[in-house]
């Protein structure tokens, strides 16, 4: 499983470091897991916390899961989510980005980025709490879980559900051995409800 974490200025600390955290865990275990970070830009960003991160090259064809963070559209102010939305070129590389055989996940409002490149129309899908409104009105159909896992699209909902969403991947693409593995050695116990669609079955 080769996953990609999209970062951009203004991220939230804890939608990227979670799960990153946890696909490395899964590496160093030798569970058939590959992580890094990545940005259409090719730049440098920092977190809303401040923490500067230094992406690999834009390589979406690589990733068999893209992760979009979100960080500060909850908040109202125009930085992070409501940046790039305003901006545009990311929704347009997420866009771009679509394959037959992708995942694309977000963590928290990552799911209005996903919106804003025309990716959740008519999808089960969750967010922040306050988020949940606009991803509505942007087409998608909210669904109270921590994680809805809709075949090739997984949204997860708060602000430490980068952890849900990273294990929940690590038990549909390695199964719940490897999971379980990984959060015994993390010490942490995944967070419930799992919404699953009929295309999101565990692969061995």
């Amino acid at each position: 499983m080769r996953v990609h974490i999209v970062v951009f200025d203004g991220m939230d600390d804890l939608d990227v470091v979670g799960p990153f955290s946890v696909l490395g865990m899964a590496a160093r275990a030798g569970l058939g897991v590959e992580v890094r970070l990545t940005a259409p830009s090719g730049s440098a960003a920092t977190t809303r916390g401040g923490l500067p991160l230094h992406p690999e090259p834009w390589a979406p064809e690589e990733a068999d899961v893209l992760i979009v963070p979100g960080g500060g559209y909850a908040s109202g102010e125009n930085t992070g989510v409501r940046a790039e939305i305003a901006d545009g070129r990311l929704p347009a590389a997420l866009a771009r980005a679509v394959r037959p055989d992708l995942v694309l996940a977000s963590v928290c409002t990552g799911a209005l980025l996903l919106a804003a490149a025309g990716l959740v129309t008519g999808r089960p899908c969750t967010t922040h709490h306050r988020a949940v409104g606009d991803l509505v009105a942007a087409g998608g159909v909210h669904v109270d879980a921590r994680v809805v896992d809709d075949g090739d699209l997984v949204t997860a909902g708060g602000v430490t559900s980068g952890l849900d969403l990273a294990l929940w991947l690590v038990e549909r693409f390695r199964g719940p051995d490897a999971s379980g593995l990984v959060q015994r050695a993390m010490e942490y116990e995944r967070r419930e409800p799992l919404w699953r669609g009929a295309g999101a079955g565990v692969r061995r």
